[in-house]
């Protein structure tokens, strides 16, 4: 299908305003000290059914039809914003060497995922499904949806709240990132299983689960669990690896002409082979971040090492000297990262913004007691974790805090859920509001622990001895 000039101007419009209005208000929040996501969400809320909606109905449906070539397109660029973003989360989950914090870390991150998710799995039990499921729903899907919602924590929110307020480097911040990223990774995995088995109940399966032809629903949950994490045991022992060693190859022509299309296209084809196992592209995009990460992260060292002894003569018989490809994979790195915040991930939240209509699809006493029991649960959790752990009051209460951002994460789930029709509008809705308003309380909360000087900054902490070899991980200076 092409598109006519008028279908093209139209697009390119779309896009346009969702861009400027996403960059606007998250503009607004960022100088307020906000995260910056919530104001990208109420950047699209603007120009949905909720505030254009009810003051033109006609122009709101122009700008952002429901159907139609401008939406097939708009669903295209969606659908790529949020493969980045599960890429930019990949590229962020690695843990430091945490030395004397490991049982601080291995408690809580036991106690704030297990408790979480228990917890939400009972609760979901007594439910109507009816009230939140969608076509392809089954009360197990979502309970398991229901359950991720309540324990899942969000590293890049939760990352630049802490850059904002100069906590990066310390021991709070070594904790709650640690914790996060076993938490995201154990929860990616249970997302995928979800959308395998919701996809085995439907007409359409894809992939290798549709060529082996059964309706078998315990054979859907065996291959759905034991090939998502086949398929991360691999990539994540060998991706990063596999990257480097394309990125070095002298027959590489993509990347010797353009080291940013190589890494975009690598991102793609893990995405394509998730499809192609039938399990969901995020998961592939969440593994290519790990690898082109963890290939970037080593480049630079690898490269020096070759520079010298045996690497040398290496060295010499590659097209790329060593230290022009290790800084050539870092800059596309950062490329990839700055067009991704810059535009695909803000038109993404934009557009998730205009899916929502709170006046349709807002059940304020359902949400308001979801929000209740959804915080009160991850904070005890996380809390009584830290003080088994042997952490005082305040700092496993600062802790409970900021692993309660949901962020990007939680939108990510919301967003899928609702793509594959395991839940309705009404709960896309609650769930997308539990990731802003718990990324807003985390935000502010933490600001004015600093600011009290109740949580220590890495200027007026102490470096930690020698022996501990803290290496705080690497994170990403934008907001997402």
């Amino acid at each position: 299908m092409s598109l006519t000039p008028s279908d093209t101007a139209h697009v390119l419009l779309a896009l346009v305003v969702l861009a400027t209005c996403a960059h606007g208000v998250g503009h607004v929040f960022k100088r307020l000290r906000q995260p910056q996501v919530i104001g990208e969400i109420v950047g699209g809320l603007l120009l949905g059914p909720t505030v254009l909606g009810r003051i033109s109905p006609e122009a709101q449906h122009w700008l952002l039809p429901p159907d139609g070539p401008t939406a097939a397109v708009l669903g295209a660029f969606y659908q790529i914003g949020l493969l980045l973003l599960v890429w930019l989360t990949g590229s962020e989950l690695r843990t430091s060497d945490a030395g004397s914090e490991r049982r601080t870390i291995g408690s809580v991150a036991v106690s704030g995922l297990v408790l979480p998710f228990a917890c939400g799995l009972a609760v979901a039990q007594v439910l109507d499904p009816g009230e939140l499921s969608g076509p392809t729903g089954s009360p197990a899907t979502l309970a398991l949806v229901f359950g991720m919602a309540i324990a899942i924590t969000s590293v890049p929110v939760i990352s630049r709240i802490m850059l904002d307020l100069d906590v990066l480097g310390t021991r709070f911040s070594r904790i709650v990132l640690a914790v996060a990223v076993v938490e995201d990774v154990v929860l990616y995995v249970i997302l995928a299983i979800v959308l395998g088995v919701a996809q085995a109940e439907t007409s359409d399966p894809h992939g290798l689960w549709s060529l082996i032809g059964t309706d078998s629903l315990p054979l859907a949950v065996v291959y759905f669990t034991a090939v998502p994490l086949v398929f991360l045991v691999v990539t994540t022992r060998w991706g990063p690896r596999l990257f480097a060693a394309l990125s070095r190859c002298a027959f590489n022509v993509l990347n010797l002409q353009s080291p940013l299309a190589f890494r975009i296209s690598f991102v793609f084809l893990l995405c394509a082979g998730c499809i192609g196992l039938g399990i969901d592209p995020i998961f592939g995009a969440l593994v290519a971040g790990m690898s082109t990460a963890g290939a970037s992260a080593t480049g630079a060292s690898a490269a020096g090492a070759s520079a010298t002894g045996a690497g040398a003569s290496a060295a010499a018989a590659s097209a790329v000297p060593p230290g022009e490809a290790a800084a050539a994979a870092g800059s596309s790195h950062q490329t990839l990262r700055s067009v991704s915040l810059g535009f695909f991930v803000p038109v993404y939240f934009a557009i998730v913004g205009v899916k929502l209509d709170l006046a349709r699809h807002l059940d304020l006493v359902f949400f308001c007691w979801f929000l209740v029991f959804a915080c009160v649960v991850k904070l005890v959790s996380v809390w009584a974790g830290a003080a088994v752990a042997g952490e005082s009051r305040g700092s496993a209460f600062h802790l409970a805090v900021a692993m309660n951002a949901r962020g990007g994460p939680g939108i990510v789930l919301a967003s899928t859920a609702l793509q594959a029709q395991i839940i309705n509008e009404d709960f896309f809705t609650a769930l997308v509001l539990l990731s802003m308003v718990t990324s807003q309380i985390a935000g502010v909360f933490l600001g004015r622990a600093v600011r009290a000087g109740r949580l220590p900054t890495k200027a007026a902490q102490p470096p930690p001895e020698p022996a501990a070899r803290h290496r705080p991980p690497r994170v990403q200076q934008e907001q997402l």
